[in-house]
């Protein structure tokens, strides 16, 4: 039986609720934002084709959203569904002609997605399963995924938990990040909590990796972290040490009894703030400043007793890569304690534009300069 398309014309004329709210976030002078498409479901992973065509993940959906851009104006003038009756497929990235998406134990290709959309096809395109041996657990299941330049492609396992230590112990492709290499899994970092946002240094090609810290040990301790990977298969402290210098409390005392170097967070973005995406601006548009510096969304806290996060920060490094300070970028997701908004992943766009995904208001924005 043949998969009929469900093709939805998306019109940038946005409601008043959108625009009033969009008004409410604050980017620095020059900087401009605007809604680049909306009514997507709970938006996550953003990609783009050769053709400029928009890829986006999402959280709760069950699809892949394709937002097609045919007279390359700059805006899309349709949505449409590439693949459907998926679990939770957050995670998207486009190599060479191909789409990569993932589930929660699974990732798929698509084989010249941009023939296929040009083609206008009543029918989904075939998709192929080209890696299925990861955990099925949705705590912390969400993958993010992307290409190294080492043409290999990157995935990180969370762990089903909170604090623990057993799942790893049982099985290794918990608590780390891996790599699809001849189509096996290679780890390169261990001792990694929950991984959403990863990105390869434009001149280095040094791994830099967010990582969100372990919660209920107070409203300001541990700090969630930005980390870089000098060396494959490093150890980042998980369930130990969080942060710089947090000794958890419950397997703290078992530190010692660890053979592994704890390789410490280059920068600690604060805690419960939930850094989920992260991108290297590799476009020149933006003012020199921003030039192979690093864009992360802090999707918010869920259980502070003061909202933390729910903004878009910026990392600047010198020339070598090294942290040198934060600042944020955009701000306004949270007014007086509520959240309209929580940002999810930032996206450098061909055209050297930022897009933003919000997994809450359902929309995906374009930062311009």
């Amino acid at each position: 039986m043949k998969l009929f398309l469900k093709v939805t014309i998306v019109f940038l004329v946005f409601n008043a609720y959108s625009s009033d709210l969009i008004d409410k976030l604050n980017l620095p002078t020059g900087f401009d934002i605007e809604i680049y498409a909306s009514d997507i479901n709970s938006p996550r992973q953003i990609a783009q084709s050769n053709e400029g065509t928009i890829f986006v993940g999402s959280k709760n959906g069950d699809s892949i959203i394709a937002l097609v851009d045919r007279n390359q104006d700059g805006y899309a003038e349709s949505k449409i569904i590439v693949a459907d009756k998926l679990q939770n497929p957050t995670g998207v990235v486009f190599q060479n002609k191909d789409l990569y998406f993932s589930e929660i134990d699974k990732i798929w290709k698509i084989t010249n997605i941009d023939e296929w959309i040009s083609m206008k096809s009543k029918t989904l395109p075939k998709k192929d399963l080209i890696f299925d041996d990861l955990p099925s657990d949705r705590w912390h299941g969400f993958k993010y995924i992307d290409f190294g330049p080492d043409g290999d492609l990157y995935i990180p396992v969370g762990v089903p938990c909170n604090i623990c230590l057993e799942p790893q112990k049982k099985d290794p492709r918990y608590a780390a990040i891996h790599k699809i290499s001849d189509g096996k899994l290679v780890t390169v970092a261990e001792g990694v909590r929950n991984s959403v946002g990863f990105d390869w240094h434009p001149v280095t090609k040094k791994m830099y990796f967010s990582d969100n810290g372990r919660d209920w040990l107070g409203d300001d301790s541990p700090s969630c972290e930005l980390n870089i990977i000098e060396k494959e298969g490093s150890f980042y402290g998980y369930p130990f040490k969080h942060a710089k210098n947090v000794i958890d409390p419950k397997f703290g005392d078992l530190i010692e009894s660890v053979d592994k170097e704890f390789i410490d967070p280059i920068a600690e973005l604060g805690p419960h703030v939930a850094p989920l995406g992260i991108t290297f601006y590799d476009a020149k548009n933006f003012p020199e400043k921003y030039h192979n510096g690093i864009f992360i969304a802090l999707h918010g806290s869920w259980n502070r007793t003061k909202r933390s996060g729910y903004k878009v920060i910026f990392v600047n490094l010198d020339k070598e890569g090294n942290f040198l300070y934060q600042e944020d970028f955009i701000t306004g997701w949270l007014q007086d304690e509520n959240a309209w908004g929580r940002p999810v992943s930032p996206f450098v766009m061909h055209d050297g534009s930022l897009l933003i995904s919000d997994d809450k208001h359902n929309v995906l924005y374009r930062v311009t300069y």
